[in-house]
């Protein structure tokens, strides 16, 4: 077991969990134990669930059980008084489904352990969170609701969901605009190997309907090295199927020059419309996705 709570922001750690609901609950209670401990300060994590009574107040929201404790008046916080409308948009196309070491969990494994610990928390901090899985299509989407038998939902269809197409990003991310109605915040997660400006036009599409935009690329490390354990192997395109037998030390100068100018170019791309930009691993501890996230969340304060 592990030895501390923050432990769990690891994911390979974090994977062994089984449950998405264990895995987000860990994950988030890892990361704010981390925070208090460390030099973050200004990163609100309170989950306020209550506000204090107003005149005009509906006297049948009253908590009346929090009364009984406190002799004060608290009306429950309902989903029209949050703050902030989120939606996590996951990628489940058949290249997340890749890791280069059976030791390593997949990108899809990744990019849901995250959208779980993502949900969770934005439910704690009393915001309305929805989810989308695209591949080729826009295959699953949840309008934005604050309930946690939503949020549990939400966590089994993260965990029961297989990548098994291929990717059309610009499709499905297209059919995610179009079904946002309220401003607020989108974030997407997916390995974005895709051309750059498929990527880029749904992406300001948002951006330029009012909407906050973070994009999380997931790549496992050996896709921006090409470093693997034997002298040959056989590449395989995920997408199509298509195998190519060969020594990677041949390519490994000209493929690793090639994958930093398109993560490069796509970072640039996106941080040049105001959209937020992280690149991370599959063995990245999850806090820095979600210091990320905070980040973004007090902007929009």
């Amino acid at each position: 077991m592990p030895s501390e709570t923050t432990d769990y922001l690891r994911p390979e750690i974090a994977s062994n969990l089984g449950s998405m609901e264990l895995v987000a609950r860990f994950v988030v209670e890892g990361f704010i134990t981390g925070l208090h401990k460390s030099p973050y300060h200004g990163f609100s994590v309170e989950f306020a669930e209550h506000r204090p009574y107003l005149p005009g107040d509906a006297i049948r929201n009253i908590d009346w059980k929090l009364f009984g404790r406190t002799d004060r008046h608290y009306i429950k916080q309902f989903e029209e008084e949050t703050n902030l409308k989120a939606h996590i948009i996951v990628d489940a196309s058949r290249s997340m489904n890749y890791t280069s070491n059976p030791k390593r969990i997949t990108k899809y494994r990744y990019a849901t352990m995250l959208a779980a610990a993502l949900a969770y928390l934005l439910t704690r901090q009393q915001d309305a969170v929805g989810l989308g899985i695209f591949d080729d299509e826009l295959r699953t989407f949840m309008p934005a609701r604050l309930k946690q038998s939503y949020l549990r939902e939400m966590l089994r269809i993260l965990q029961t969901t297989e990548p098994s197409h291929a990717t059309r990003t610009e499709t499905a991310l297209r059919r995610v605009a179009e079904r946002l109605t309220r401003r607020g915040l989108v974030i997407v997660v997916s390995d974005f190997l895709d051309e750059p400006e498929q990527i880029l036009l749904p992406l300001r599409l948002m951006q330029h309907a009012g909407h906050e935009v973070i994009a999380f690329q997931i790549l496992d490390p050996a896709e921006r090295t090409l470093e693997l354990e034997s002298a040959d192997a056989t590449i395989v395109d995920m997408e199509t199927g298509i195998e190519m037998r060969t020594q990677p030390y041949q390519l490994q100068a000209s493929y690793q020059k090639s994958v930093a100018e398109f993560l490069s170019s796509l970072k640039d791309s996106l941080l040049s419309e105001g959209i937020d930009y992280l690149l991370l691993e599959t063995t990245t501890p999850f806090d820095r996705a979600l210091l990320e996230y905070l980040h973004k969340r007090q902007q929009m304060s």
